[in-house]
């Protein structure tokens, strides 16, 4: 019998914010469900105890903090410029890169383990079998670490269009685009550790 996939609610009245986090989750966390509710009535409605974990807006967690506050081991409330204490916050007037390294680097740090996220399941292959060559791997892991392509040009001693080649053919192979999602595969891979991100 499988395990049940795991759930993870994003409460926010604001539909553009929902969507947008949501599409950030299932590319971190495409093993898990991802459910937007635009009420805290909504939400409590769906069965709460669930998910494992909840992104709130900070006005509806401000508006139920009591609530939340009994749960702050599942709760990550988005706030603007000031976190909330005591609980974990993200801040979504970052750019998504910033959000998935912060994402990221408070999930290693999840400290119940029926909190934490499941790995993706992969199959098992040997380490020569990676898609990638040995300069693209370095190349992954300097985009990881926040170079920008001039800066890697100028660590490993190759040209701009080089640089700007490999990270082309890294996309197509991996088929993933953004450099948030190229950030969380390096970390998945063991290329760069959460604190170099």
């Amino acid at each position: 019998m499988m395990p049940p996939i795991p759930a993870i609610a994003v409460l926010t009245p604001d539909i553009l914010m929902g969507a947008g986090l949501r599409s950030i989750l299932e590319k971190v966390v495409p093993q898990a469900a991802v459910e937007l509710f635009r009420s805290v009535p909504e939400y409590l409605e769906a069965g709460p105890d669930r998910f494992i974990h909840c992104f709130v807006a900070a006005p509806l967690f401000t508006s139920h903090a009591a609530f939340f506050r009994e749960r702050r081991h599942r709760t990550i409330v988005l706030t603007g410029s000031r976190p909330v204490e005591g609980m974990h916050c993200l801040d979504i007037r970052t750019g998504e890169e910033e959000f998935v390294h912060a994402l990221v680097r408070m999930q290693q740090q999840v400290r119940r383990p029926e909190h934490t996220l499941p790995e993706q399941a992969q199959p098992e292959r040997p380490a020569a079998a990676s898609p990638l060559s040995e300069r693209e791997t370095e190349v992954l892991a300097l985009v990881a670490r926040g170079l920008i392509n001039k800066e890697i040009a100028d660590r490993l001693g190759i040209g701009l269009t080089t640089v700007i080649s490999h990270r082309r053919n890294i996309a197509e192979k991996l088929g993933i685009r953004s450099v948030a999602g190229l950030a969380v595969y390096a970390l998945r891979a063991g290329l760069v550790d959460a604190d170099e991100m």
